[in-house]
């Protein structure tokens, strides 16, 4: 070897070892993880630990007598195609009356649901409540988790959180190695990034989506019930409505805690449960499983300001839209993970896939809109 080449070596060689010293000291350690794996996948189960979301007894839905009989449009076909769909289930009446997969995935097949995850933490809290274990949602965080106290938090409550208008400091961009969230899906410890978070805004009057404010929700649960998250929601939610399968969620650390706000692994079927219960204010077939009041305030627009413009998208960690005076609501994740629900047909439908539309002008995002209107557009004619 030549003095130039091993020079050179000799160079690399220290640079790295500061690098590596750097980074065990600012605690960024992760930022090899995030780096090797690039960004998020709807199959990075295999990347962490688990915890199980254990199924009871299933309750399979029905298979409508036109199972598979519609032909979807062109456009709405060709969406599912660009978007590297793997799932797509419509659920009407309380039959499944369209089904299809891709990529080798299939009814039973686990797939991420990133931040449609908020949408069952939210449910936990209604029922965390229900049981008396959270007094109410204008309760303030600090009075369950007192190492969120201060540095400019203390007024923050669980409706601020639950409506994403916290006024946290918090970079939800996981197309950046220095994010928030991408130290969150990468690094370990997330109670201790989540008490290191400070109170930047004045906390309920603007929308600002973060994923930090659903972990802390979870986080509150987990305090008040004494529970893991997946084991809350194992007992009080994924047993009650009759999922068929197991579930899991990816935890930050082995034994650690969930990554409440993103990463529960299910499928297509089991994810619907939930539309259902929602449509169904919060009653799993005459069971109560959580109170409509709770069910009614989680799908209206809170009071908030949306940018410019008076809140009408968000409600308690779920989206809002309407299509031809039809209100629907929806659970959403970064990659087009969706449970649509559209209670004026009584219709549900899930798309689950790899990728997902850009935001268009008025800030809907383009494949949202195809999915609502092709799908309701065909199976609005089909009532048996």
């Amino acid at each position: 070897m030549s003095s130039r080449a091993r020079n050179f070596w000799i160079t690399f060689v220290v640079l790295f070892s500061i690098l590596n010293i750097a980074l065990l000291a600012t605690g960024r350690i992760y930022y090899y993880k995030a780096l090797v794996y690039n960004y998020v996948n709807i199959d990075d189960n295999d990347l962490f630990p688990v915890r199980y979301i254990k199924a009871g007894i299933p309750e399979p839905w029905n298979i409508g007598n036109d199972y598979n009989e519609q032909v979807l449009s062109d456009t709405l076909n060709s969406t599912l195609e660009q978007y590297r769909s793997v799932a797509y289930l419509v659920i009407r009446d309380d039959s499944i009356r369209y089904e299809r997969y891709w990529d080798d995935y299939g009814p039973n097949s686990h797939s991420n649901s990133f931040s449609m995850a908020k949408s069952y933490i939210s449910t936990l809290v209604g029922i965390a409540i229900d049981q008396g274990l959270i007094r109410s949602v204008d309760d303030q965080v600090c009075d369950y988790l007192e190492g969120f106290c201060g540095m400019g938090r203390d007024n923050i409550t669980i409706k601020n959180l639950l409506t994403m208008s916290s006024g946290l400091d918090w970079d939800e961009g996981y197309a950046t190695l220095f994010s928030g969230v991408t130290r969150a899906y990468y690094d370990r410890d997330l109670p201790g990034q989540m008490y290191n978070i400070e109170g930047l805004n004045k906390p309920g009057m603007d929308f600002n989506y973060m994923s930090c404010n659903t972990q802390l929700l979870a986080m509150v649960v987990e305090k008040v019930s004494g529970m893991h998250i997946a084991d809350f929601a194992s007992t009080y939610f994924w047993k009650k409505i009759g999922a068929e399968r197991d579930a899991y969620w990816s935890l930050d650390e082995a034994d650690g805690i969930e990554k409440a706000y993103c990463c529960i692994y299910s499928n297509a079927r089991d994810f619907a449960r939930i539309g259902k219960l929602y449509l169904n204010n919060g009653r799993w077939n005459g069971e109560l499983v959580i109170s409509p009041g709770y069910v009614k305030a989680a799908i209206s627009p809170a009071s908030l300001n949306f940018g410019n413009l008076k809140n009408t998208r968000y409600g308690y960690q779920w989206w809002l839209t309407s299509y031809n005076e039809m209100d629907i609501f929806y659970a959403r994740g970064i990659l087009g993970q969706y449970v649509f629900v559209v209670p004026d047909i009584n219709l549900i439908f899930v798309r689950l896939g790899h990728t997902r539309g850009e935001a268009n002008a008025d800030g809907d995002l383009q494949d949202v809109k195809v999915y609502i209107s092709e799908t309701i557009s065909l199976f609005n004619k089909h009532v048996h």
